[in-house]
């Protein structure tokens, strides 16, 4: 790995500050540096990020006072003295990960490197806010009662949603919850008194592919996370793409159909009427069945559930189609809950865009479903506040 592919890893800042920023800078790199890549060396460190070696020597004491580097042991010489391997802490803190869904509240208790200890899931019984929050605060709670004795204990709470956030975790609107105007982060942060980050469920997603999943070292992603809606995160030059106010990637409201259904939006014939779980509603023989229930139902040989997941292949293919003419990825990543119906969804969905979509962006282009499953929001939520603890940073070069 080059030293500019690891500099595109660290802080979000021009490079232009005092020394001070600058250490920080170089800390940050060595950090994930170390975090990234468990068997390195301080001499290694050196030749892969240019630092020189007693600057190397010097943050990596530091890290090491602050128990998130420590040393595993020789390594393997190559002629002289044996060097010392270097290995990030995961275990130094923990974070909490949750994705508030239509039907269900989920959560994970996850290390600072996205490894999860445990995991809890509740039905939503209402959207009323205040209800959705007390079962919140329960299960963010009994997680955090869950995490060992360790160094710093719980440093975060990460939490996914199905709408569109500000940057001061505000929910400003989510359709499928009824939800408007919710300051979310600031009253998860008075009751817990830890930092919260909130961000919507496709880009959580992304972020976990992008970390943990089929997205790992690809460059322009784009994850598609279909359950009781759709919602789309964009990664584009190895970058969480949110727009200009941060509310890109709500293609679930992309119209396919001119004429079609009266959105929740306000809008008509949007693409996740008939590609998500609201196609449900839609279909003749299918009951209000979760889909859990309708995959169990397919693969006993049901021919009505069976043709329900071929119907939303076919329109997931019609929205794909859409979005590779338009961003040219490498890889689409297909999460959320409907990913569990693979088995069905994928070949109407794969015809429909090698029918439809333009020969040059089809070239490269590799569609799969995600490896992570329904846990890509939790643990890209959670990761997010491992990287707020962390002093995650992105150098501008």
């Amino acid at each position: 790995m080059t030293k500019e592919t690891l500099l595109k890893d660290v802080l979000d800042v021009k490079v232009t500050g005092d020394q001070a920023l600058v250490k920080k800078i170089n800390k940050s790199l060595i950090l994930h540096s170390v975090r990234k890549h468990p068997e390195l060396s301080r001499a290694r460190i050196s030749e892969m990020t240019g630092l020189n070696k007693a600057t190397v020597s010097n943050l990596v004491a530091e890290l090491q006072a602050e128990q998130l580097v420590l040393e595993a042991g020789p390594g393997e010489s190559s002629g002289g003295r044996k060097p010392l391997i270097l290995h990030f802490n995961a275990t130094a803190g923990y974070v909490v990960g949750m994705e508030v869904r239509v039907k269900q509240l989920a959560a994970v208790l996850c290390d600072l490197n996205g490894s999860v200890l445990c995991e809890m899931e509740v039905p939503l019984i209402q959207h009323d806010f205040e209800y959705v929050l007390r079962e919140m605060k329960k299960i963010i709670a009994a997680l955090i009662a869950e995490a060992p004795p360790t160094v710093y204990g719980v440093v975060g709470i990460g939490v996914a949603v199905p709408g569109m956030v500000d940057e001061h975790g505000t929910v400003l609107f989510a359709p499928n919850l009824a939800w408007e105007m919710i300051p979310l982060q600031e009253l998860l942060e008075e009751h817990f008194s830890l930092p919260v980050i909130i961000d919507n469920e496709a880009n959580s997603g992304a972020f976990g592919e992008l970390n943990f999943g089929r997205g790992e070292d690809v460059r322009h992603l784009l994850y598609i996370s279909a359950g009781s809606g759709i919602g789309s995160g964009i990664i584009i030059g190895g970058e969480l793409y949110k727009g200009s106010r941060g509310y890109a990637g709500e293609t679930g409201h992309m119209c396919i159909e001119a004429e079609g259904i009266p959105c929740s939006c306000g809008s008509r014939g949007c693409w996740e009427l008939y590609a998500s779980e609201k196609a449900y509603d839609l279909a003749a023989g299918i009951p209000a069945f979760q889909t859990r229930e309708l995959v169990t139902m397919a693969a006993q040989g049901n021919a009505a559930a069976r043709q329900q997941f071929e119907a939303i292949g076919t329109y997931l293919g019609i929205g794909l189609t859409n979005l590779i003419n338009s961003f040219n990825p490498e890889l689409i990543v297909i999460g959320g809950t409907l990913s569990e119906a693979k088995a069905w969804l994928e070949a109407p969905m794969q015809q429909v865009v090698t029918q439809r979509t333009l020969p040059f962006h089809k070239q490269q282009l590799e569609i799969a479903f995600s490896t992570l499953g329904i846990r890509a929001a939790m643990i890209g939520a959670g990761f997010s506040a491992a990287m707020h603890f962390l002093g995650h940073a992105r150098v501008m070069v």
